[in-house]
């Protein structure tokens, strides 16, 4: 008689049992990452899926609720609610992700040049940003807005050099507490430069501390958008974007057209909880050492 093998219990069935338990571990990381790719596929890619111009104007459908012919109605001028969605989510990305990319990039090179320089350098440039973070950053952005031309690239640097200070105080209090560290004063006897130990050594130490904040930057630069839209200041027209669309909607809120406050409102919080999800799963993933 052939024996009979049975399988260990509580071991799950591979790969699918490997892959659950992976997923269950990270449902944090998970879910933020799926988040983030359904926005990014709405931003990226459903625009060119969906071909309605956003700009076409149907008097006859002014302010028509969601139907076949447009899956989220139309706004006062008869507009496709769905395709300026679409829009909007491709100029608020457009602007938000590089800005973030230069906060990110602007942030480190102060924090190494501050934590990397001499004392006398570093006093002077803690007091200074001491000063910016004081300021409120909404008021800044307001100031600033409303003193240049307005376009992608002016809006890519506001939003950017406004928003590099906090991750610039990390990166410093990060480089000072390792300049002392043994791996750091062998690199400097051997010749290695100042951006030498920052570029091979310091940054690869940091990085998990950089790409949690990073996720994190790139939330709140989607946010600072879409408040300066909501304002006015922001993507300009003809333009649309998720911000300058909730603000369209909130003008006409009396006549109560819900498919144009929830849809633009529901994907600015969705962009934020995407970026906070995302950033507190990798916290939890290197904070545990997987």
């Amino acid at each position: 008689m052939s024996e009979q093998i049975i399988p260990a219990q509580g071991l799950p069935a591979a790969p699918l049992g490997r892959w659950v338990a992976w997923v269950t571990q990270r449902s944090t990381l998970v879910a933020g990452l799926a988040i983030a790719g359904l926005i990014l596929f709405i931003g990226f890619v459903a625009p060119f899926l969906y071909p309605p111009d956003p700009f076409a104007i149907h008097p006859d459908h002014a302010l028509q609720a969601p139907s076949w012919a447009f899956p989220l109605g139309t706004d006062e001028l008869g507009r496709d609610e769905l395709a300026l969605l679409l829009s909007g989510g491709f100029a608020t990305l457009v602007v938000a992700l590089p800005a973030a990319a230069v906060a990110f990039v602007v942030g480190i090179a102060y924090g190494l040049t501050a934590g990397l320089g001499p004392a006398w350098a570093d006093r002077v440039m803690m007091r200074l940003l001491d000063a910016i973070l004081a300021l409120p950053s909404l008021v800044i952005l307001i100031f600033f807005a409303s003193l240049v031309t307005l376009n992608n690239t002016s809006l890519i640097l506001l939003l950017g050099l406004i928003s590099w200070p906090g991750l610039a105080r990390l990166v410093r209090n990060e480089t000072r507490a390792q300049r002392g560290r043994d791996f750091v004063l062998a690199a400097e006897q051997l010749g290695g430069g100042r951006f030498y130990i920052a570029r091979m050594h310091l940054v690869r130490v940091m990085a998990p501390v950089l790409v949690v904040n990073g996720t994190f930057m790139i939330g709140d630069s989607i946010f600072a958008l879409s408040a300066l839209s909501f304002l006015g200041l922001g993507v300009q027209p003809p333009q649309v974007s998720w911000g300058s669309l909730l603000e369209s909607a909130l003008d006409i809120i009396a006549l109560d057209p819900w498919w144009l406050i929830l849809p633009p409102g529901l994907l600015v919080f969705g962009a934020l909880l995407a970026a906070s999800l995302t950033g507190q799963g990798l916290l939890q993933r290197w904070g545990n050492g997987r």
